[in-house]
């Protein structure tokens, strides 16, 4: 073959320069294991051992109280019958034997300013509650621990109680479970970021823990976290700070519409300014392997009447239908009466159209592999398609049998 140019060595290297940097920064596909579907944030005095059970069985219990068959499930929730049903079961089962899937003892908002020698106390006892329940079994999947925020004066009091509950884990387990992840507030600048991950790295030399074992999340709740003090783009400095650390990016959305200057009654999941916050944290991570995480919705019964629980329900859901719709699928849970309607929402969009997902992926599969069958879908929309029903999987929405093989 004839060539005009007689070599691009130089322009190939460079290419190869410049392909390697953006794979460095944006390794793409999605991080790795299960992510959970929901935070259960609980505050720190009110944690036992037993809270993840106690919670499944008072969410079981409004379940079978307030709709105790596959219709009146279906109307609580507005879902087709022909789903109603499988949706039913299968949110009793998980409210049976995995209600939380993670949880998040509360040390900040939820737990509030109190006496150093009182917070002391409470990371004493809470030691011993997740100790019992390690020994048990009776810990959920992903577990960790909120501090108070660098942002407003309680870094001190932050670093303080979770090198406290770190080292009297240590000695009293002699070891770190599993799944744990720490919470880490109110982030304005990349700055508190970079100390918070200089922390962890003393923490672990200190504690004779492997280095990068401690990793921890964020939380987007102000709109300096979303475009910084010189009006740029944030969030991936704020992931570069982490410096490999960060798992997860959970959007605050009471605290960012409040500070927004939102009246009271606009503050809250699925208010357009949310959306541009949620689709800025979107375009900023995406492949980079930091997972996303929507926030709480502050609709909770006020008693177990009827009126009360099926508002609180239509609501939630309403919430959690609209973060799965924007491709975000995790969320914020902080009562009993959530489970119910987490299950109900994300089981319900997950076997919506389910046959239509599991017959493309396999016409896909078996074209690849020789088979008869055409396909039209590109790959990425195929690992789209099989990414949605991993995470079914992972949340018992459908059987492991509707996975291709490997």
């Amino acid at each position: 073959m004839n060539l005009s140019v007689p070599s691009f060595d130089d322009l190939s290297a460079r290419i190869a320069a410049a392909r390697d940097e953006h794979g460095g920064r944006r390794p793409g596909g999605g991080a790795e294991g299960r992510q959970p579907v929901h935070t259960v944030f609980v505050p720190a005095d009110r944690f036992s051992r037993s809270t993840p059970a106690d919670f499944g069985a008072e969410a079981l219990r409004l379940l079978n109280t307030h709709t105790p068959g596959d219709g009146s499930f279906g109307a609580a929730f507005g879902l087709d019958p022909e789903i109603a049903g499988p949706v039913r079961e299968r949110v009793a089962a998980k409210l049976a034997t995995e209600p939380v899937e993670d949880v998040r003892i509360d040390f900040e908002d939820g737990y509030g300013d109190r006496p150093g020698a009182e917070e002391d106390a409470h990371v004493e006892q809470v030691v011993e509650a997740v100790a019992a329940a390690y020994q048990v079994k009776g810990l959920p999947h992903y577990w960790g621990v909120r501090v108070k925020s660098f942002a407003d004066g309680g870094h001190e009091r932050s670093m303080r109680t979770l090198d406290g509950f770190l080292t009297t884990l240590r000695d009293r387990l002699g070891r770190l479970p599993g799944g744990f992840t720490i919470t880490f507030p109110k982030v304005v600048t990349v700055e508190q970021v970079a100390l918070f991950t200089e922390w962890l790295d003393r923490l672990e030399s200190a504690l004779g823990l492997p280095s990068g074992i401690l990793r921890f999340e964020v939380q987007v709740q102000t709109p300096e976290a979303i475009i910084d003090g010189d009006g740029r783009i944030g969030l991936r400095a704020v992931a570069d700070a982490a410096a490999g650390r960060l798992t997860t990016a959970h959007f605050g959305a009471h605290d960012y519409t409040a500070a927004l200057g939102l009246p009271p009654h606009e503050q809250h999941l699925d208010h357009p300014s949310c959306d541009f916050a949620r689709h800025v944290m979107q375009v900023s991570l995406a492949g980079t392997g930091v997972r996303l995480a929507d926030g709480a919705s502050n609709v909770m019964p006020r008693n177990d009447g009827p009126d009360e629980v099926n508002a609180a329900w239509a609501a939630h859901a309403a919430h959690v239908g609209h973060s799965l719709r924007h491709g975000f699928y995790q969320g914020w849970d902080l009562h009993p009466a959530h489970l119910p309607s987490r299950y109900a929402a994300v089981y319900a969009f997950h076997l919506t159209g389910v046959d239509d997902v599991i017959g493309r992926v396999r016409a896909w599969h078996e074209q690849a592999g020789g088979g008869a069958n055409g396909a039209v879908d590109e790959p990425p929309v195929i690992s789209a398609l099989t990414a949605r029903l991993r995470r079914a999987v992972d949340c018992g929405a459908l059987d492991e049998s509707v996975l291709p093989a490997p």
